[in-house]
């Protein structure tokens, strides 16, 4: 028999892992990782900075894709991908960051898809899931950890300097600025430290002692706080 259990603490911990695996999802495509210098469609840049006419805007440089913004074009700024291939990434390390904002990205959202499953399956195996998804998260953490240490090693290479200036190199902004996507990805690796840890709490409310008796009592539906 089936028996729904829903607590405080593991709604809690589904719903955190649901948001930071949407979050990562979320930096990883996001074009919004770099902010360049200042220019306009038709700037060249020089050691006094961007000069032409016309008004300036700030393209954004993502790990896969770009914001930039052409003349030619009424609609504005064009965003999407500068790499068709894997290959054309910006740099090695980047190519490697996205291995593994990758792999943890698929980590937490298969974490995240068992999660909502767990007010009716609290184990596999004889094994508890709220242990073996937070492990699982631990993992996915290490992973973001390891992309986000070797993304700045990639501000040398020709791309970045395009957008951030020839003083650009291994981690040295130069005149560029870090993104909203950036700090979205390092938040949420924080996020998914907490939901390993946390998930350790979901499994102790579940199998508590009033959890014991509701099921001895016969409940299907079990709501704890």
């Amino acid at each position: 028999m089936c028996h729904v259990i829903v607590t405080c603490r593991s709604m809690l911990w589904t719903l955190l892992s649901i948001v930071v695996a949407f979050s990562e999802l979320i930096a990883f495509m996001s074009t919004d990782w770099l902010v360049g210098f200042p220019r306009t469609p038709d700037a060249v840049f020089s050691p006094q900075g961007a000069t032409a006419a016309g008004e300036a805007y700030r393209p954004t440089l993502g790990i896969y894709g770009r914001c930039i913004r052409l003349p030619h074009l009424r609609r504005g700024v064009l965003c999407g991908p500068y790499a068709v291939h894997f290959t054309e990434i910006a740099s090695g390390f980047w190519q490697a960051t996205s291995i593994f904002l990758a792999a943890a990205i698929l980590l937490l959202s298969a974490v995240a898809f068992i999660s909502v499953f767990t007010m009716c399956f609290q184990s596999i195996m004889k094994k508890s899931i709220f242990n073996v998804c937070g492990l699982l998260q631990a993992i996915a953490g290490l992973f973001l950890i390891l992309g986000l240490m070797l993304y700045p090693a990639g501000w040398g290479s020709d791309k970045v300097q395009g957008y951030c200036g020839p003083d650009a190199s291994a981690y040295q902004l130069g005149l560029c600025s870090m993104g909203w996507a950036f700090y979205t990805a390092l938040g949420g690796t924080v996020l998914t430290f907490i939901c390993a840890v946390f998930s350790a709490q979901a499994e102790i409310a579940t199998s508590s002692d009033k959890v014991q008796e509701e099921i001895e009592e016969g409940k299907s539906l079990i709501c704890l706080l």
